[in-house]
């Protein structure tokens, strides 16, 4: 069966697209390979529903475990729901691929990406984009912009392309950027305080390779792409002119005699019920149009006041100028028995960021195509229904709480200590209790101030912000601290978070089909200067972390023992450890290499288990004195307990400084003595003296 690819050499790899071998029946199939690493990537479409008012694109990435030659965990060992990292990729995926469909293009469209084969060293995120452009490409959907994305490493002071899973072990950025020839149109970063001016050439050399991944998109469309045959509706101009001439300066008066987020909706909802009445009346027999026509014109009059309003007077719906930062409120310490808390406030935006921590018991295991490893520190991001005032469905964790809770984490991931320094398990959880604009960037905010709260040791504080953008015939406008307004109507949401130092999380959302490189400029340039404003609002509230770590949390002790005696720890059928847990109350972690972390609330309960842990496996040292028990009584001598399950013996002839004739005449089971080691062989059998103790104690030993 013959097929049509395209193939290049990208960052030292072999890049290759081929189509019309298998999935034939889909609208579009590619199967795309990066070295060892292959998926199928396919798109189907149907047609749309009546009366749907928003682009229904559906992105389905799934890693099939087969491809790394596992099988699934769990009891019924096959794939199941999709994992954290599956979800963040349909993301990533979804976000620089919707805005380049036709505006008013409503067909349902269902692009699914599987991974067949990996080779554990590189990523099948990065692929799954550039399937998902090709396989739309090729189809006669309209989509006709080729898509290209690349990922960033920086070690050694060097930028890679397309780094392998064991280069960004060491590398100190991590960026994910998606692209088209003219432009970048999405960036994700996470990094270790890197500067502006390493992030702006990252950007710059991906573009280079993504121009060159296109150019693969587009030859291969040339050679097999399907005539796209979709024609945008007609657009009733006379409608559109009726409604506006009746609506628009209603809605700008309603906007401008508001102030909060609230009495604006509700000022615009009296214009907008009662222009969606007069020309859709509830109940009539043949309307001129449908409520949801007039909704949609209704909604581009909005957008068109709100962006007109900035562009030409530099006033936006809450009355500030673009480069002015609402209000910043900031507490600590705001709920008494959790580990570490704080509520972030910035105009009418609100987190409620708080602490736990826990021990290595508490680590997420983390299992997908490449090996199994745990995690120490996440960050749970929540948004219900009540921080907008809306009712909703109430359900599961959305894709959007965990893409909003990973740029967040990986935002402040870098800055803190080293397990080492730090053994405890870290947990963040930001619930958003009012938002208006860029509550992740609030959750940063809020998440340094409670791992302060908590006493754990960032090396720097973190504090994000989201630079919006409106441009319109050349001319653009960048605005600080967005709100959701802005977000809806403008063209941008470029979060930025970071320290004093540098960037540590970068997240672009793009409505337009690109950036140029002196808005990204601009637009780092800006949020570094805000951000620095933000950290003195967070340094004044909390100077530094606190010394202690709350009374509620436990204490971790670490000690290292050598791994042959770890089955001494544990027991037969585990009855040591258990017998410590039972006795003292204290949880009990052993590594294999021999590190044993000791937990508990009470400081006393950890503080013993840990003399219990030392004495079990207590290395018998030479010429050392110790009390021991006696264990055996034999003719030649006693047998003594040094250590518990270590003995040594005392020849009669040392059990004491004068003529000893029998040993019971010393002593018998049970019996407690201190003895001296004096000597320990090839084979760990350990001799000792009654009789040295006797005599360095009387003073005649000198």
């Amino acid at each position: 069966m013959q097929g049509v690819s395209v193939e290049r050499e990208i960052g030292g790899r072999k890049l290759r697209i081929e189509t019309g071998r298998i999935a034939k029946q889909a609208a579009g199939a590619v199967m795309v390979s990066y070295a060892d690493t292959t998926i199928l990537a396919t798109v189907v479409t149907s047609d749309p529903r009546p009366g749907i008012d928003f682009f229904p694109l559906t992105v389905d990435y799934r890693e099939k475990i087969y491809a790394a030659g596992k099988f699934p965990g769990g009891f019924f060992k096959r794939e199941g729901r999709p994992t954290t990292k599956e979800i963040l990729t349909m993301r990533n995926t979804d976000r620089p691929i919707r805005t380049l469909f036709p505006e008013a293009f409503r067909d349902e469209v269902l692009i699914q990406i599987m991974v067949l084969s990996t080779d554990q060293q590189n990523d099948p995120d990065v692929i799954a984009i550039i399937g998902a452009s090709a396989a739309l490409n090729i189809s006669a959907i309209p989509f006709t912009v080729p898509l290209g994305a690349v990922r960033m490493g920086y070690v050694d002071d060097k930028l890679i392309l397309n780094p392998t899973e064991s280069q960004l072990e060491f590398s100190e950025m991590e960026m994910l950027v998606a692209g088209h020839k003219e432009s970048v149109s999405m960036i994700e970063v996470g990094a270790g305080e890197i500067s502006e001016e390493i992030v702006e050439r990252g950007l710059k050399e991906a573009h280079q390779a993504i121009v060159q991944i296109a150019g693969m998109i587009q030859e291969l469309t040339e050679k097999c792409g399907k005539e796209v045959t979709w024609e945008a509706p007609e657009v009733n101009t006379e409608l559109i002119n009726k409604v506006r001439a009746h609506a628009v300066d209603r809605m700008r008066q309603a906007r401008e005699l508001s102030g909060t987020k609230l009495e604006r909706k509700a000022s615009a909802q009296e214009v907008w019920d009662q222009t969606i009445e007069k020309f859709a009346p509830e109940g009539a027999e043949q309307p001129e149009c449908t409520r949801d026509e007039v909704a949609r014109i209704l909604d581009d009059i909005t957008g068109g006041i709100v962006r007109e309003s900035i562009l030409k007077d530099g006033k936006r719906p809450d009355g500030r100028g673009p480069k002015d930062l609402r209000e910043i409120t900031c507490q600590v310490g705001v709920l008494p028995r959790v580990h570490g808390s704080a509520l972030f406030t910035r105009g009418e935006t609100q987190a409620l960021v708080v602490t736990t921590l826990g021990t290595a018991r508490d680590e997420q295991i983390v299992d997908g195509l490449t090996e199994e490893f745990s995690k120490k520190f996440n960050l749970h991001y929540n948004f219900p229904p009540f921080c907008t005032g809306e009712v909703r469905r109430v359900g599961a964790v959305s894709r959007r709480e965990i893409g909003h809770g990973a740029l967040a984490e990986r935002s402040l991931e870098r800055v803190l200590p080293s397990p080492d320094d730090f053994p405890y398990t870290i947990r963040l959880s930001s619930e958003i209790m009012e938002s208006n604009g860029s509550s992740s960037m609030a959750s940063v905010c809020g998440g340094t101030l409670a791992l302060m709260d908590a006493g754990v040791h960032i090396s720097q504080p973190v504090a994000g912000i989201s630079i919006g953008m409106v441009q319109d015939n050349g001319k653009y406008e960048l605005l600080v601290d967005i709100l959701g307004e802005e977000d809806h109507f403008g063209d941008m949401d470029f979060k930025v978070a970071g320290t004093q130092r540098g960037i540590t999380g970068i997240q672009l959302d793009l409505k337009i089909k690109g950036l140029g490189w002196e808005q990204i400029h601009a637009t780092l340039a800006l949020a570094k200067e805000t951000r620095l404003k933000i950290l003195r609002s967070i340094l004044e509230t909390i100077r530094q972390p606190r010394p202690e770590i709350s009374d509620y949390a436990p204490r971790i002790l670490t000690i290292k023992i050598n791994p042959e005696k770890i089955g001494k720890v544990i027991g037969p059928g585990g009855k040591g450890i258990r017998g410590i847990e039972a006795e003292t109350g204290a949880k009990v972690d052993i590594d294999n290499d021999g590190t044993i972390q000791i937990s508990s609330v009470d400081a006393q309960a950890a503080k013993r288990a840990l003399e219990m842990i030392e004495a079990v496996t207590e290395e018998v040292k030479l010429h050392k004195i110790y009390t021991g028990r006696v264990t055996s009584v034999k003719d030649f001598g006693a047998f003594i307990e040094v250590v518990p399950g270590q003995d040594g013996l005392c020849h009669i002839s040392e059990l004491s400084d004068g003529y000893v004739k029998q040993v019971s005449e010393v002593c018998s089971i049970g019996d407690e003595l201190r003895v001296k080691v004096i000597a320990i062989d090839d084979q760990g059998r350990i001799k000792l003296s009654r009789k040295r103790v006797l005599v360095e104690e009387s003073g005649n030993g000198r």
